[in-house]
């Protein structure tokens, strides 16, 4: 039976549902400062990298803000953009910010070539269904389990 993330039984408390068991697996094998690269539909994955998972069905977006519920962002920049051909921030870069909870000042812009030599070195890459172009974001993993600014304050 083919069901949509939404439509499966949970099995897991607290646990975003498009966080599938291999998802997790890898997003927990990751090191503090790995990256993990959440790709739009064009984005070429398979030529770039050794661990690769499709997400059929989602945007960049929603698993960037799923992947945020379980990974901490390590320091700023902890998530790269890539610039758009005229420079510009497009829609879907800023909801790409706002899923990570980050903005323009603690997001790193990159030129789509360099942008392709960042994502060889990721740990991951998860490919999504997202047609908007520019709709990538790689995120850096922080040190899981330190108390955030506000916690601390």
């Amino acid at each position: 039976m083919d069901s949509s993330p939404d439509e499966r039984t949970t099995v897991l408390e607290g646990i975003h549902p498009l966080l599938t068991g291999e998802l997790l697996l890898h997003l927990d094998r990751m090191g503090h400062s790995d990256a993990v690269v959440v790709a739009d539909a064009h984005f070429p994955a398979w030529a770039l990298g050794a661990r690769v998972i499709d997400l059929p069905g989602t945007t960049t977006p929603a698993v960037v803000a799923a992947i945020r519920t379980v990974l901490p962002l390590d320091d700023a920049p902890g998530i790269d953009l890539m610039t758009s051909l005229d420079g510009d921030i497009l829609d879907v870069q800023g909801l790409l910010m706002e899923s990570a909870g980050t903005d323009v000042a603690t997001t790193r812009f990159i030129e789509r070539f360099a942008y392709y030599d960042r994502a060889k070195g990721a740990y991951l890459l998860v490919r999504t269904a997202e047609t908007r172009t520019y709709g990538n974001a790689l995120l850096r993993k922080g040190v899981v389990g330190r108390a955030t600014r506000e916690e601390t304050a």
